[in-house]
Order: C-alpha cells, then structure tokens, then sequence
C-alpha cells in the first residue's frame, strides 16, 4: 500500500522522488553535517525506519544541545547530565524539534550511528540498512502534533525513494537496552496518518493494539 503524501505547493510537476532529495539529503530539512557516519555496505538494502527519542539535558526542549551532539561540538561542562555522555560519537539522519521543525545531520544514502547493537527482522547491525529519526522527548512522555506531522511528511517522503517495509522504535531493535520512543509514542497515529498496513509495524505494537481491541469490545457488551 502506498503511503499518503499531500501536494506541496511549489514543487514542479516531476516526481516527488526527484524534487525532494539530492543525494540522500530532504530539501525540507535544515542541514548541519554531522562527522559521526560511515558508507553503508555494498549490499545494503535500506527498508527499515527506527524512531527514537532524546533531549538534552534530559526533559529540557528548543536548546541547540541535541545538534551540537552530534555533531561533535557539545560542551561537556555546560550541564552535569553531560558527564555521562561525555565523548560519545553518534549521529541520526534526522531530528524533529517539539515544534515540527526538521533537522538533518547525515545523507540517508550513508550510515549514520544511531542504533548500535540491535537485531530487527532477522538481521542484525540496525545501522546498516535503517534510517534513524530522532524526536525530541523522553521516552514514555507524549509528543506533539507537530512532530507526528512533520514525521508524518518525511516517512512518506522516505517511503517514495526508499524500499521502506519496516518502522521500528529504537526500544524494539534494541530490547532490554533501549526504551525509546516509549509508551507515550502513538504508533496507531503514524500508522493511520500514514495510511499504512499493520505488517509495517513492530509485532509488539500489533499486539498490544490487539488487547486493546478486545478489551475495548468486551467493555461494549
């Protein structure tokens, strides 16, 4: 099934494909490299999105800190919390501020560092075929519907260039060691915004939204 893309106005009568990317860079993203990425392997088949969810310092939003992460610039003596991240060298390929507002820091063409171990769909080393979209938030709390917008927007973008089959949250390619997105994630949300079959998502996802099916139609009776 074909996801939804609305028309941008402006764009030319080409294919969306053509209009929107330029050697795996969005045109709707404000681009700040990131030095942290490597080439995907020859065989890489590009299928997967992996959500995840960070801030820094942890709960505060709208700070230019999550972009000096990554891209190697953040003062380790600015805030406590920074101790504990103190010479990390990671990166995604795109974060979405509270406010909607799309960031991207490594071509969706290479490998950016995002996932680290992790095992999903049969497969392991997430990072070598996945493209990671970090929000800004704490894992469990809610997010805001400009995020689930603009998220809504780049999947569909993502799903036109790229063989998309499987969207994930960090928490599930990564169990027992990540958490993110959380609770607090609407995956029911994307999914519909999207217009997507259910296969597209996690098998936790899908059962979870099963319980709560059956729980809700025996609350009806």
């Amino acid at each position: 099934m074909t996801p939804l893309l609305r028309p941008i106005e402006g764009l030319p009568n080409r294919p969306l494909a053509e209009t929107l990317w330029r050697q795996g860079w969005y045109r709707f993203a404000a681009h700040q490299m990131s030095p942290n990425f490597g080439p995907r392997p020859p065989q890489a088949h590009i299928d997967l999105i992996v959500l995840h969810a960070i801030s820094l310092p942890p709960g505060q939003y709208g700070g230019p800190e999550v972009q000096q992460f990554f891209s190697n610039q953040l003062d380790w003596q600015a805030h406590p919390y920074f101790s504990q991240i103190k010479g990390l060298k990671v990166s995604a390929h795109f974060f979405i501020r509270r406010n909607g507002e799309l960031w991207q820091f490594v071509s969706c063409d290479d490998r950016a560092w995002h996932a680290g171990a992790s095992s999903y769909r049969g497969q392991s080393n997430c990072n070598d075929d996945s493209i990671g979209i970090e929000l800004e938030g704490l894992e469990g709390d809610l997010f805001e519907d400009a995020q689930y917008e603009s998220l809504r927007v780049l999947c569909a973008a993502l799903m036109q260039r790229y063989p998309v089959d499987y969207l994930a949250g960090h928490e599930h390619i990564a169990p027992g060691r990540k958490a993110d997105p959380g609770a607090g994630f609407d995956w029911l949300r994307l999914e519909k915004n999207l217009g997507l079959e259910a296969r597209y998502l996690p098998v936790a996802v899908r059962a979870n939204t099963h319980a709560k099916v059956l729980s809700s139609d025996a609350f009806k009776r």
